[in-house]
């Protein structure tokens, strides 16, 4: 511990520059210009160069980038599909939920869509959201609210809830897909431009 301290300390800014100033010390005295202070001016230029150096920088978190994000919610789709397979839905919330996750699974399939959400953190967020958070409660509930309901009738069905909340959640997914087409589009339209500005 006190060696990889001490290594360091070696490779600090601080040492470092205290270093230059201490060579320009040696240098001053070797021309003669130090005179018999040589020792008070090497180490008062290390010094004087160890206080002007700039303070240390921790490194920046190591966190992971939208791509192995995207990775991430990728994953959690498939399990998402898996016990999605589990849960009997009535016709009209399960043709929204298939809408829904077809949407889903082509902004995640590898290939353009996933290049530009690379370069998107908020795009990944909602797919991480409405993956990891959104739809497994959206359908949970459903289930849990559909056995009370059968042992007190007469409440408003909780497919209509779940339908509701599959379509915000579809409105949202498409938002976000229009949002990146938005994107592509205003590319090509700057690569036209730039074409025919070059052409002149």
């Amino acid at each position: 511990m006190a060696t990889s301290r001490f290594l360091g300390f070696l490779e600090s800014r601080k040492n470092l520059t205290g270093s230059a100033g201490g060579l320009l010390g040696l240098v001053l005295t070797f021309t003669g210009v130090a005179g018999p202070y040589w020792p008070v001016v090497v180490a008062g230029l290390y010094g004087a160069g160890a206080l002007i150096a700039p303070p240390e920088r921790p490194p920046l978190p190591d966190f992971p980038t939208p791509s192995a994000q995207l990775e991430g919610v990728r994953a959690d789709f498939g399990k998402l599909g898996t016990y999605l397979t589990e849960v009997g839905l009535p016709a009209s919330a399960a043709a929204r939920l298939t809408e829904l996750t077809d949407l889903l699974t082509a902004l995640l399939d590898p290939g353009w869509a996933a290049e530009l959400l690379s370069q998107d953190p908020e795009g990944v967020h909602v797919l991480s959201r409405t993956v990891r958070q959104d739809i497994p409660e959206a359908v949970d509930s459903f289930v849990r609210t559909r056995w009370w309901t059968r042992l007190a009738p007469g409440q408003e069905p909780p497919e209509k809830h779940l339908e509701r909340q599959l379509t915000v959640l579809t409105e949202e997914a498409e938002r976000l897909a229009a949002t990146l087409r938005d994107t592509e589009a205003r590319r090509q339209e700057t690569h036209t431009r730039y074409l025919e500005e070059r052409g002149n």
